[in-house]
């Protein structure tokens, strides 16, 4: 009785992914395409404010690791002499 249940439980989901991964591709289409043009959408920040599209003046950002202060702007030297002057 419960290899029937696991197997008509692993068949209805399996469906169901399928379902809803059909359903989920018609719906992009239809939120992604602008409907007077027929064009993709195209978010506002690549839009200067008449709507036109800018090419060239896209910034792109750079995440850099997580600098270590210590390592980075004092060498030993620089480390002892704040360290005499503090007392």
């Amino acid at each position: 009785m419960y290899l029937i249940a696991l197997f008509f439980a692993i068949v209805i989901t399996l469906l169901l992914f399928i379902v809803g991964g059909i359903l989920g591709w018609i719906v992009s289409l239809y939120l992604n395409t602008d409907k007077e043009e027929n064009t993709p959408f195209i978010h506002p920040e690549f839009m200067d404010a008449n709507g036109n599209i800018i090419p060239d003046e896209i910034v792109a950002l750079r995440i850099t690791p997580k600098l270590n202060i210590d390592e980075d702007y004092y060498d030993d030297a620089d480390s002892n002499e704040e360290a005499e002057d503090y007392g």
